[in-house]
């Protein structure tokens, strides 16, 4: 139940900072949702489907939902749900290189980038703080 709480106000929270109206956090929330449930992701933290997906769909969803007093006399959908769409692609490359270059240097230091079998299977929380991340 908090986790719904949790998903759902961070959810609210991006929505809200890309101008948009109410519906596109409803849409947000429920597209991802399925996302997540159709290809069967486990992701505790939900970092990419909440912030990468649903930061997507606000930034789309601003060039068709912001109300037309807050843009210029010259505003135009298209021409700025296109402005949308790359600053979309020039964030995910910028994000993609910045992760490969941090996951290679962490991985440099640490001797890795993955666990053992054990601790994989186990998962990180129980096998070094002793505690489930999740008690269902």
């Amino acid at each position: 139940m908090y986790e719904v709480k949790i998903f759902n106000a961070t959810n609210d929270t991006l929505a809200y900072c890309c101008s948009c109206r109410r519906s596109t956090r409803t849409i947000g929330f429920i597209g991802v949702a399925k996302l997540k449930k159709l290809f069967k992701v486990d992701d505790s933290l939900d970092a990419f489907w909440v912030h990468g997906l649903v930061g997507i769909w606000g930034s789309i969803a601003t060039a068709i939902f912001i109300a037309p007093y807050l843009m210029a006399d010259d505003y135009s959908m298209g021409a700025q749900l296109i402005a949308q769409l790359k600053a979309i692609g020039l964030t995910i490359v910028y994000s993609g290189i910045m992760t490969a270059v941090l996951f290679f240097v962490a991985s440099i230091i640490t001797g890795g980038g993955r666990v053992d079998e054990e601790t994989e299977q186990i998962g990180l929380d129980e096998k070094i703080h002793g505690e489930k991340a999740l008690n269902l």
